[in-house]
């Protein structure tokens, strides 16, 4: 991993922390953002497909819908 990304996926998982994003969207974004393999099928839920699928594109916004209000 490149550095710039390194500091991308720090600075973004501080940020979604502390916005009180729901953990299972942090652990899908993780996942897709560091090109693991996805979860198996029953192991899912709405939030981590969004987030994986958030995670492997390197969108950093939204995580919002998925933050505490």
């Amino acid at each position: 991993m490149k550095a710039a990304d390194l500091k991308t996926y720090n600075a973004h998982i501080t940020v979604m922390e502390k916005a009180g994003t729901d953990p299972e969207y942090i652990q899908g974004w993780q996942g897709g953002f560091l090109i693991n393999p996805k979860r198996e099928e029953q192991r899912t839920n709405e939030a981590y497909d969004a987030g994986y699928e958030d995670g492997t594109a390197h969108e950093t916004t939204n995580f919002k819908k998925w933050a505490k209000k």
